[in-house]
């Protein structure tokens, strides 16, 4: 690849390493301290879905059959992400305990460092997981442990993407089912439904569930290791802190699982087994500096039709292929936390979608 090439790429993927300042910005909330520790919360729910209504759609498709070697800037944020999260999670943990912080301060930065780990390191967690490569699989696992949720990776790959748009897919929300329902719902159904999809994949390879190649002893010493050193970095008071900024992150990622399929169902067939997944099977968002942010997760669709796609390659499918949110998915998110306000704008949209995929259907 010539230097001017690496220029080039530098240069197309430069926007997405956006995440970096999120990071940044945490330090500072720690240094300046006080109102400081909403920097990032205002940042992600406030002043980015503003700035997507000023910035506009970005719509424009980067060629899918690109090399690989043209995407190295855009897969160098997902690889160093994983030492840049631990380093700050863990390091800012060890000062705040140690400075003398008011405790409202010290919770609200770590209710803002839920909201880093949350929309950004989980983000980058799902990107990684769906590569083949042990170290994007191994990166993956540690984001997931530091908010405590390494099941994801096995409910999203042998569960979401097999039975998404389906009864079996937990984290498909129902239509008129509001956020907290879902939430609580998901809390429990995914861990279990998770655990016997890997004990259905062993058994397939004739291995019994106590097989040591079953990754959820893999999930409970990573998560244990973090739980340790959360505690010996502070205590009880730290481990606290630590599970704060898990829970936060959890409630941020299951408020996009929420957002990503509400209402959207699969057509059952005659022979018991649903439609194969299509674009119009997930609602994508075209906002530019979100989509920048995100690592264009809003651009689902196509990420459920080409799983294992890098993000950079994912593409914008239009709107009468993929539907389209009224506004980000940070906004979307904002939206949801209020039932009646998010069914009033969601639920027309839903109806409008099954008149215009399903018009045979007449009983949902």
């Amino acid at each position: 690849m010539s230097n001017k090439n690496i220029l080039l790429s530098f240069k197309s993927a430069a926007p997405f390493w956006s995440s970096i300042l999120f990071a940044i910005s945490l330090w500072v909330s720690f240094i300046m301290q006080g109102w400081a520790i909403l920097i990032v919360p205002i940042m992600t729910l406030v002043i980015l879905p503003l700035i997507d209504q000023y910035v506009g759609l970005r719509i424009v498709n980067l060629d899918p059959n690109i090399e690989e070697s043209q995407l190295y800037w855009y897969r160098l944020i997902t690889l160093i992400w994983a030492p840049v999260q631990f380093l700050t999670l863990f390091g800012i943990l060890a000062l705040t305990i140690s400075s003398d912080m008011a405790l409202i301060e010290k919770i609200g930065l770590f209710c803002a460092m839920g909201v880093l780990t949350g929309t950004i390191g989980i983000n980058y967690a799902h990107e990684l997981m769906h590569k083949s490569g042990k170290l994007e699989r191994w990166l993956a696992d540690i984001l997931l442990a530091m908010v405590l949720y390494s099941h994801f990776r096995s409910e999203h790959l042998l569960v979401h993407h097999v039975h998404v748009g389906t009864p079996k897919d937990a984290v498909t929300a129902k239509y008129n089912e509001s956020f907290y329902k879902f939430f609580i719902r998901v809390l429990i159904q995914c861990p279990v439904s998770s655990f016997k999809s890997e004990i259905k994949k062993l058994g397939r390879k004739g291995l019994p569930p106590s097989d040591f190649s079953n990754p959820f002893y893999l999930y409970a010493t990573i998560q244990f290791f973090m739980i340790i050193l959360s505690a010996l970095i502070g205590g009880i008071f730290g481990l606290l802190l630590f599970l704060i900024q898990a829970f936060i992150a959890v409630l941020l990622l299951e408020i996009v699982n929420y957002i990503e399929h509400y209402g959207l169902s699969r057509k059952s067939l005659k022979n018991g087994k649903y439609e194969f997944v299509k674009p119009h099977h997930s609602w994508n968002s075209t906002f530019k500096v979100s989509n920048w942010v995100l690592i264009n997760l809003q651009r689902h669709s196509d990420h459920h039709f080409k799983p294992a796609r890098s993000f950079p390659l994912l593409q914008n499918l239009g709107a009468t292929k993929a539907p389209q949110l009224p506004h980000s998915y940070p906004a979307m998110g904002i939206l949801a936390l209020f039932p009646r306000a998010w069914m009033s704008v969601m639920n027309p949209r839903v109806t409008r979608w099954r008149e215009m995929f399903y018009p045979e259907v007449t009983k949902w």
